[in-house]
């Protein structure tokens, strides 16, 4: 179901995305912009609508948000060439490059990204051994650091064999784990930090993996050189004043910096994710 927001109306219509247009206005074909579904689409509406906004004004451009509830909806999208515009983690970037040609914009500069492996603070798992043939949650397949990442560095480096389970999103892990449903789960230290102190403070971290290079902004091949560097100049002045920076942050995004493909996306190619990754899957990919 798409539910399109307009200036604060929910209309109902066709899809799968939860999509946000920003400001009105007579342009044909706003730009659309999807964003990976970590959190819920309500959560990342609150956190991506304002920099939407403050994007429109410095870029002279008018954006749509694609927001998804499922992250196989948004990978479907994504290897189609559906959105102009998405916000994705960096193995998608490697994905959306070999099916598309997407290149990145822009990225982090001063944060990493790295899996979290966490338990019940009062359970009684000490150790991954003691998670062996266990089962345990992650919020989708082909999320890069919670899912393909950690499970390779639990197979591959740990020895460790575990029983997947599947939830939709950080949040879902986050909150089943507390709740018992398995002994341990998986996210990323960006989303766990977003979750209310009480709930982390019932959960600890058991493992983490290495840390790589943080989620892009990238660009279809048809966004034209200008539009799309018109979108660069006006994430890269956000850096410039407070109001501009806590935007950046609050879409994990802060003191954004040029993302180049070949330097920062193309490596990931050489780790053997592919073994982890479950459809939709493209013939180029």
């Amino acid at each position: 179901m798409l539910i399109e927001v307009r200036r604060r109306a929910f209309v109902l219509g066709l899809g799968s995305a939860l999509t946000l247009r920003a400001r009105a206005g007579d342009e044909a074909s706003p730009t659309t912009l999807a964003v990976v579904p970590q959190l819920t689409p309500i959560l990342a509406f609150r956190r991506w609508s304002p920099l939407t906004a403050r994007l429109e004004s410095g870029s002279g451009q008018r954006l749509k948000l694609l927001l998804y509830n499922r992250i196989g909806d948004f990978e479907a999208q994504l290897l189609d060439g559906v959105p102009d515009l998405a916000y994705l983690n960096p193995y998608h970037m490697v994905m959306a490059h070999r099916a598309q040609g997407y290149r990145p914009l822009v990225r982090s500069g001063s944060e990493k990204l790295s899996g979290l492996l966490l338990v019940r603070a009062d359970g009684p798992v000490r150790s991954l051994a003691d998670l062996q043939d266990r089962r345990v949650l992650f919020p989708s397949p082909n999320a890069f650091a919670a899912s393909l990442l950690m499970r390779s560095m639990l197979e591959q480096q740990e020895k460790i064999r575990i029983q997947v389970e599947y939830v939709g999103n950080h949040d879902n892990v986050y909150r089943r784990l507390v709740l018992g449903d398995a002994v341990a789960g998986a996210g990323v230290r960006a989303t766990f930090e977003l979750q209310p102190p009480e709930l982390r403070a019932r959960l600890r971290v058991l493992y983490e993996t290495p840390q790589m290079l943080p989620h892009p902004l990238a660009a279809h091949p048809r966004v034209a050189p200008e539009r799309a560097e018109r979108l660069i100049e006006a994430l890269l002045a956000l850096n410039a004043d407070a109001a501009g920076r806590e935007l950046l942050a609050q879409v994990e995004m802060p003191q954004v910096v040029r993302a180049d493909y070949e330097r920062d996306y193309a490596p990931l190619a050489r780790l053997g994710l592919e073994r982890y990754v479950v459809g939709p899957t493209h013939p180029a990919s």
